[in-house]
């Protein structure tokens, strides 16, 4: 899995491993669905003056919120804990969680050091085994704390699960304001929680469809300029937004290749649209699709080998794989109705797509071959999917109908897991379209 270069916050995070017992039994099992959520206790962490206890209360928090959205999770109330997060750092009562149901238990401290950082310790406990899990400790600046809250998150979804977390994330997407006969359109940037919100446009163009880099903090996507879609790199950590260049005929921003290197996009000329690739180091374009109909959305695979894409060639809208130079181009969908906007998973397994079928919309998986189709979601309308980068969890945008006043039409940010039992909105200002899920921040 590539990562981010750089983490946005103005914190610097420092991990060391705490001593002790790294491995225990307990564990779950996420690839079934509708799975029991694990009774798991995450203690405040305790500190030794006011500041030092709200932090690790604020801390705790977070890491709760973030365990119980994946569904997996079921965190205990603070109110049913018997022993004090103080002398958890003394010995843990194993007797006191159990009498609770906690199977598992986080619990830690902070410390305030000379430097103004703070340093944050966390342990996790398997409660009936009476061994400790894992520990770490992370050092930030006081404007860091969500980003250690959500890598101790992290760390604790990794070892139950024995997957990558998805916490350290952010999402990128189009925040919607205004009559629907005239939208303002800006781009928008959020933590995968909704917090630290952020418009990085001030809606004065419309903008559609950003996407993320793989490798740099960088977004490609589309806006338009006296009504010529034009696609722009923004640089996050910068604030500097680079023109691409201007391509008439294109409704989709580009997406990148997984070295960063490349994208792939649809360009449309005389009512035939095909799909290119350009090298950003040299700005060469390549055609990739070269026939008479309509090939749009491409998305690579993870190891950049292959090119999923949607196109009507064999008369309804279908999805289809070729390799990454455009050869052996072959259809994978076959079920009923048209499918759109695919793409391939980080873990490179299933590739994610938007269905419409008997007058409903859907999001759904299949294998890069086309077996094992499901629908996990479903609604009036329902597009753009995008992975978390565990390639467990897809973000994906809902608009809901009008009425016959043309009120309503809210259209708003969902999360779901490949379980398709737990649907969560990720809960954003105004309304939102377009989501796009970033690298895991190291």
């Amino acid at each position: 899995m590539t990562h981010l270069r750089r983490w946005f916050v103005p914190a610097l995070l420092v991990a060391a491993l705490i001593s002790g017992p790294a491995r225990a039994e307990l564990n779950i099992i996420i690839d079934k669905g509708n799975a029991q959520p694990m009774p798991i206790a995450v203690s405040p962490l305790s500190g030794s003056v006011p500041e030092e206890t709200q932090l690790g209360s604020d801390i705790a928090g977070v890491v709760a919120a973030d365990l119980e959205r994946s569904g997996l999770f079921k965190p205990i109330d603070r109110k049913a804990f018997i022993q004090s997060p103080d002398s958890l750092q003394q010995n843990v009562r194993f007797a006191d969680w159990k009498l609770i149901n906690a199977q598992a238990l986080v619990s830690g401290k902070v410390e305030k050091q000379p430097d103004g950082r703070a340093r944050v310790e966390f342990r996790l406990w398997d409660v009936y085994a009476e061994q400790q899990m894992v520990g770490r400790a992370y050092t930030a600046a006081p404007a860091g704390w969500r980003a250690i809250a959500h890598k101790i998150a992290d760390d604790i979804y990794q070892r139950l699960t024995g997957e990558d977390g998805y916490f350290s994330t952010r999402i990128i997407y189009v925040a919607e304001s205004g009559p629907q006969q005239k939208r303002v359109k800006r781009l928008a940037i959020m933590d995968q929680d909704g917090e630290n919100h952020k418009f990085l446009t001030d809606g004065a163009d419309l903008v559609l469809t950003p996407r993320f880099s793989p490798v740099q903090q960088e977004i490609t996507y589309m806006s338009y300029y006296n009504n010529q879609p034009r696609v722009y790199v923004y640089h996050l950590d910068s604030g500097r937004r680079e023109l691409l260049g201007d391509f008439p005929g294109m409704t989709f921003a580009p997406r990148f290749s997984p070295d960063g290197n490349r994208v792939v996009m649809s360009l449309a000329e005389n009512g035939v649209t095909n799909i290119y690739e350009m090298d950003l180091r040299t700005r060469k374009m390549t055609r990739l699709t070269n026939d008479p109909y309509i090939d749009t959305s491409p998305c690579y695979s993870p190891d950049g080998s292959k090119i999923t894409f949607n196109s009507d060639r064999g008369g309804t809208q279908q999805l289809y794989v070729m390799n990454a130079d455009g050869s052996d181009q072959h259809r994978i969908s076959f079920g009923n109705g048209r499918y759109a906007t695919p793409v391939w998973s980080p873990r490179g397994d299933l590739i994610a797509f938007t269905k419409f079928d008997a007058s409903a919309f859907y999001i759904g998986v299949m294998r890069p071959d086309g077996t094992g189709e499901r629908l996990l979601s479903q609604g009036f309308l329902v597009e753009a999917p995008t992975w978390a980068p565990n390639g467990r969890v897809l973000a994906y945008w809902k608009q809901n109908p009008t009425d016959s006043k043309g009120h309503g039409g809210a259209t708003k940010l969902y999360s779901i897991d490949l379980t398709g039992y737990n649907e969560r909105q990720v809960v954003t200002p105004g309304d939102a379209s377009d989501p796009a899920w970033s690298p895991l921040i190291p």
